[in-house]
């Protein structure tokens, strides 16, 4: 039997329908990446680095999975192309967006893929819905719980709970 990895993912959408897009692609890594064992709120916050574009809807998700770090990007790649992702332009519009955060306790750095994610501490639009979902675990380089890397945090973009009709499971 194969072991289990933890992985967090945030989902991410500006574009279209963004509640049915985070929903849809949890049912598709559900079905071809991991089981989710925890989910955030959907979360409402400004753009995030290129900021003339429409607001960001995003979730954080706790999966297990069977994937290796390089298989599991794979899949995720593969689900976010099936929705209609285009990568054109770092930080633009989407209709989504899906990152590994974290990834066991693993530190990863190469050109494919970085863990955990290069940019999570500096972001509160990741960091409130992780802190909901896994507030207590500690980042692996910066041995601080997501929680205190939180509330040690300069972006200063605001982050809303979103008003939706989905009910989460």
């Amino acid at each position: 039997m194969s072991n289990t990895n933890i992985a967090y993912l945030l989902t991410g959408s500006n574009l279209g329908d963004r509640f049915d897009n985070l929903k849809t692609a949890g049912e598709l890594i559900e079905k071809h990446a991991g089981e989710i064992r925890g989910a955030s709120q959907y979360y409402e916050t400004k753009a995030w680095g290129k900021q003339n574009q429409p607001d960001f809807l995003n979730q954080a998700l706790k999966i297990n999975t069977h994937f290796n770090p390089f298989s599991l990007l794979e899949q995720l790649l593969d689900i976010e192309k099936s929705l209609g992702r285009i990568r054109n332009a770092k930080w633009g519009s989407r209709v989504i967006d899906i990152d590994i955060l974290l990834f066991n306790n693993l530190q990863l750095n190469s050109e494919q893929l970085i863990i955990p994610h290069k940019h999570l501490h500096e972001r509160n639009f990741t960091l409130i819905p992780l802190m909901e979902i896994a507030g207590e675990i500690e980042h692996p380089i910066f041995k601080k719980t997501i929680e205190t890397l939180y509330w040690e945090s300069k972006d200063p973009l605001e982050v809303y709970i979103a008003e939706t009709n989905y009910e989460r499971d």
